[in-house]
């Protein structure tokens, strides 16, 4: 599916080291005329998932305010399947010439070691242009639940293992993560209940017959707000401002206990340098547009601008935290 938003070390003997210095200039020279030529095409954003999913609306949200920045119209391109797999390989793959960029989330930092024969490495195949943001996850029941806190939460689990069950969006989803986080971080027994996409696993929950889940606020408010959900804790070290009666875990007795959804733009690895800078303004000037901030408050999202550098170390942390926590939990895609 497309949309397109118009813009409105070992040392060589001498002869080889001239070589290869002259070869590094000239692929240095290259690149600086590269990336002085660009853009000078339309870009194209690929989102791994389906249109209508909070990625997709990131991107296109993205697309919106970045195209009249680079001059140039953002193509959005949805190429879901293999969780997500599909639309990272593409971009993996792609041309590293700044044309091609991916809408990143979770599944950047996960994928790796959930699938273990995958084409390509979210660390060692992309180069980080921007973080857009990221929305803390947060802990709900059904209105009718009989548990009112994260604490009475906890205890019942404690009282009564295996008596509880959580949702998740599927295996290796980032609500299932966070669940696992959870019973690792609590010490409790509780069983997971995947579904195929976060629709039917809120159906179930609001029917009840779902004891909890760890859900994205855009995706909880209106039904909290209109008293179908009850939120037990925003996993996070500060409440959300969309939803600020709503106590942090560590307010509600699980100090420590954090996760989010997040999102970024990366490109395939060994676009210019250049490129990815002014990428990286041009995401972050994005970002400081008053309408942009508006749309992003609105969708719980917490906006994270920074360097590319800074982005880099984030998914490299993130990956090494969703490792352990699939190892021990021993988390399988299917």
């Amino acid at each position: 599916m497309f949309t397109l938003i118009s813009p409105t070390a070992g040392r060589l003997p001498a002869g080889k080291r001239l070589l290869a210095a002259l070869a590094a200039t000239l692929a240095l020279w290259g690149g600086a005329v590269q990336a002085a030529a660009w853009p000078s095409q339309p870009l194209r954003i690929i989102v791994p998932y389906t249109a209508g999913g909070a990625v997709d609306a990131l991107a296109r949200l993205t697309g919106q305010y970045l195209a009249p920045r680079v001059g140039q119209p953002i193509l959005i391109e949805n190429k879901p399947g293999a969780g997500s797999n599909i639309g990272m390989e593409a971009a993996a793959h792609a041309a590293p010439d700044g044309y091609t960029l991916l809408m990143a989330a979770n599944s950047l930092a996960t994928n790796n070691s959930l699938y273990p024969d995958l084409r390509f490495n979210g660390l060692r195949d992309f180069a980080p242009v921007a973080q857009i943001g990221y929305a803390p996850l947060m802990i709900v029941v059904p209105a009718d639940s009989p548990i009112h806190s994260l604490r009475e939460l906890l205890e019942t689990a404690r009282k009564s293992p295996g008596k509880l069950s959580y949702a998740s969006s599927g295996n290796g989803s980032s609500s299932h993560l966070a669940g696992e986080s959870l019973k690792i971080a609590a010490g409790i027994d509780v069983l997971h209940v995947p579904y195929r996409g976060a629709a039917p696993a809120m159906t179930d929950l609001l029917g009840g017959r779902i004891s909890y889940m760890a859900v994205n606020p855009a995706e909880a408010a209106q039904h909290i707000k209109a008293g179908r959900l009850r939120a037990l804790a925003v996993a996070a070290p500060q409440r959300l401002a969309i939803l600020p009666d709503v106590p942090t875990a560590a307010e509600a007795g699980l100090p420590g206990y954090e996760e989010a959804v997040w999102w970024g733009l990366v490109a395939p690895a060994g676009t210019p340098a250049a490129i990815v800078t002014r990428l990286n303004h041009d995401v972050r000037a994005a970002l400081d547009e008053p309408a942009m901030k508006a749309r992003l408050d609105a969708l719980g999202v917490i906006e994270r601008p920074g360097p590319p550098d800074q982005f880099a170390a984030f998914i490299k942390a993130e990956t090494a935290r969703a490792r352990q926590v699939i190892q021990t939990a021993h988390i399988k895609p299917n």
